[in-house]
C-alpha cells in the first residue's frame, strides 16, 4: 500500500496543510488526489487523520479514523489507483456509502473533490455479445498516453499471439522480428533498427514491457464511433484530448470494430475496464454526438445531459461544431 501511495506522491507536489495546490504539480495527477494520497499515507504511518477535517464533518475522530482505514483498503484494491478528481471522488463515495451523507460530502469538500451530484453517471456493462454490425473484436495492449491523437482518435496495439492476429502476420514481419532479436543479442543495433523499420512500415512493432519481456504487436488507428471531439486548435480541443488520455492511459481496451473510414482508421466502440468510453466523453462534455454517422438515441441523451449541466465545452454559450470548423478550413474561410 505504502509503495503505491509513495509512487503517486513522488509524481506530485507535497500538499500544504490547507491542501492548496503548488505550482509544480504535473499534468495527469490532480492536486486534490495528491492531497488525499498524502493524507492516506500519513494515516498509515501515524494513525492520525488530517487537522481541520473536523470542521467539515459531523462525526468523531474515532469515526474519521475508521473512514481512513476503509479508504486505505480501497486504495490497495484500486487498479490503477485514482489519478483524477472524479476517480478519487467515486472511490470515496463507494467506500463510505453506508456512512452519513453529510460526512461523505464534508470529506469530499475538504479535498476539493466533486460532489456526488456533479459526477456524470457511468455505465459499466460491456455487451455480452457483439452489437449488430460488428465486423471483429480487438483486445489491445495497455495504451500509451502519447498514442492519443485527440478526443476521438487513438492508436492501439494488439498482441500478435491473439488468435485473430497470429494467422495474418506477414512473413517478412515474422522474419524481421526474429532477425531483430538476434541482432540485438549480438549488439548489432544498426541492423536491429533497420529490421524494426521493416516492421513499422508494415504496421507492426515490438513492444517492450517493464519486466524486460517483448512482444510483436499490430498497430490500429481507432476512430471512436458516434462522437466528434473538438479539433486540437479549437476551444476545448486540448481538454478533450486530456480527458481521453485520463480514461484510457495504461489500460487495455476492448474494441468492437465496425469497419474502416475513408482515412483508413478503424471505427469502433471502446470499452475500458467495463466503461463505455464514448459515453464518458459525451457525459463529461468533451464531445458531440456525431449524428451524421450514428443515430443511436443513447448518445443524444448523454450529450443532452452534459448540455443541461453545462459541462466541458457546453460551458460556452454557443460552441462551434467540429465538422463546421473543418469545413470552413477546407473552404479556406
Amino acid at each position: 500500500m505504502g509503495n503505491s501511495l509513495l509512487k503517486l506522491i513522488s509524481e506530485c507536489f507535497k500538499p500544504s496543510a490547507t491542501h492548496e495546490p503548488q505550482p509544480q504539480a504535473p499534468p495527469g495527477v490532480s492536486p486534490a488526489v495528491s492531497a488525499l494520497a498524502h493524507d492516506l499515507l500519513h494515516f498509515e504511518i501515524t494513525s492520525q487523520v488530517p487537522d481541520g477535517l473536523g470542521q467539515h464533518v459531523v462525526s468523531s475522530k474515532k469515526a474519521q479514523a475508521n473512514w481512513y482505514k476503509k479508504l486505505l483498503e480501497a486504495w490497495r484494491e484500486a487498479k490503477p489507483p485514482p489519478r483524477t478528481p472524479e476517480e478519487a471522488s467515486r472511490l470515496v463515495i463507494e467506500t463510505l456509502k453506508r456512512h452519513q451523507k453529510a460526512d461523505v460530502q464534508g470529506l469530499l469538500a475538504f479535498y476539493g473533490l466533486p460532489s456526488p451530484q456533479s459526477l456524470p453517471e457511468i455505465s459499466t456493462v460491456v455487451p455480452s455479445y457483439p452489437p449488430e454490425g460488428v465486423q471483429y473484436e480487438l483486445q489491445t495492449l495497455p495504451v500509451d498516453p502519447k498514442a492519443v491523437a485527440d478526443g476521438d482518435t487513438i492508436t492501439v496495439y494488439v498482441d500478435t499471439s491473439n488468435p485473430r492476429e497470429s494467422g495474418i502476420v506477414p512473413r517478412e514481419v515474422h522474419e524481421a522480428a526474429i532477425g531483430r532479436a538476434r541482432a540485438r543479442a549480438a549488439r548489432n543495433y544498426d541492423e536491429a533498427d533497420a529490421l524494426q523499420k521493416i516492421m513499422v512500415n508494415a504496421g507492426y512493432r515490438v513492444i517492450n514491457f517493464p519486466n524486460g519481456e517483448e512482444t510483436l504487436a499490430r498497430k490500429y488507428r481507432i476512430r471512436l464511433r458516434g462522437i466528434d471531439a473538438p479539433e486540437g486548435a479549437m476551444p476545448y480541443g486540448k481538454e478533450a484530448k486530456e480527458e481521453l488520455v485520463k480514461l484510457v492511459q495504461g489500460k487495455p481496451l476492448k474494441i468492437y470494430a465496425f469497419g474502416d473510414d475513408r482515412y483508413g482508421r478503424c471505427v469502433g466502440d471502446i470499452y475500458c475496464n467495463g466503461v463505455f468510453v464514448q459515453e464518458q466523453m459525451l457525459r463529461r462534455g468533451f464531445a458531440w454526438h456525431y449524428t451524421a454517422y450514428d443515430k443511436r438515441p443513447e448518445l443524444a441523451k448523454w450529450e443532452n445531459e452534459a448540455r443541461k449541466a453545462r459541462r466541458g465545452l457546453w460551458a460556452a454559450p454557443n460552441p462551434e461544431k467540429p465538422w463546421d470548423w473543418r469545413k470552413e478550413r477546407r473552404n479556406g474561410t
